[in-house]
């Protein structure tokens, strides 16, 4: 056991020997990913992307979310109870930033239906963050959870795992649906469901705070306002009967989502 590893260690020593582990695992694509990234944190978030979810040894646990805490605390972990809440809504944040910042009980990660998180090296998907700054225990589970299952996850439900690395305590993972062409009946009660699922999921285990992304949205085609007015009636819905969550944090990335999610919720009747 590597006894100085976790505090001893700066960032470039965690790095260099995370990057060691992983290229001596996988080192035909080593070659071109260093071709392309050289030795930073976008070589091992590559590598990290491509590992399949196998065990690994403590020493490379210990480092390595000795190296992700570190960067998560120097990014800047935001508490979910510190935010302002929306004006005649004191259980309804909006909050534009990387939701892998957020100290909460729970995030929401759109999901694929393997469940295993993102596979393309550095892809800009919420999923693909997620399982990178979780920590490579994030994909083992989720995949325990799917040889359990025995199927691929349909659209519209969700699963709950540790947060490992992160500052939110879970995950709550949810497949959106992918629309082709046209939006039908059936995606928005799809996407309805993906909403309700995690909520439902979230009040089981009595959590107090959940931080949705824009399920749905982007690669997986769903019409951004449309899919923000079912996320916030969805949400309003549930929010109508007695339940352990007192704070639901509407996340977004983009400016135009942020402007999006203000028109919306400053329409909503106060309460």
């Amino acid at each position: 056991m590597i006894e100085h590893t976790a505090g001893g260690w700066n960032q470039e020593q965690r790095l260099e020997y995370l990057l060691d582990v992983l290229m001596k695992e996988n080192p035909e694509d080593s070659s071109w990913l260093k071709k392309r990234y050289g030795s930073t944190f976008a070589l091992f978030r590559g590598l990290v992307n491509l590992r399949p979810p196998k065990d690994c040894t403590e020493d490379f646990i210990t480092v390595q979310d000795a190296f992700l805490r570190e960067i998560t605390r120097e990014k800047g972990v935001v508490d979910v109870d510190t935010l302002l809440p929306v004006t005649g809504h004191e259980k309804l944040v909006l909050w534009q930033g990387d939701i892998t910042r957020l100290k909460a009980d729970a995030i929401v990660n759109a999901a694929n239906s393997q469940m295993l998180g993102c596979w393309e090296p550095n892809h800009g998907c919420i999923d693909n963050i997620i399982h990178t700054m979780s920590g490579v225990q994030l994909r083992r589970e989720c995949a325990r959870l799917m040889e359990e299952q025995g199927c691929d996850e349909a659209a519209g439900h969700a699963k709950i795992t540790s947060g490992y690395n992160l500052p939110a305590r879970f995950v709550l993972h949810t497949v959106g649906p992918v629309v082709h062409g046209r939006l039908m009946e059936e995606h928005k009660k799809q996407l309805q469901s993906s909403y309700r699922s995690c909520l439902e999921l979230a009040a089981e285990y009595k959590l107090h705070s959940v931080a949705f992304c824009c399920i749905s949205t982007g690669v997986f085609g769903f019409p951004q306002e449309e899919a923000a007015r079912i996320a916030i009636q969805t949400v309003t819905d549930f929010l109508e009967k007695e339940t352990s969550i007192q704070r639901i944090i509407f996340n977004v990335f983009k400016e135009d989502d942020k402007l999006l999610y203000q028109k919306l919720l400053r329409a909503l009747p106060v309460c």
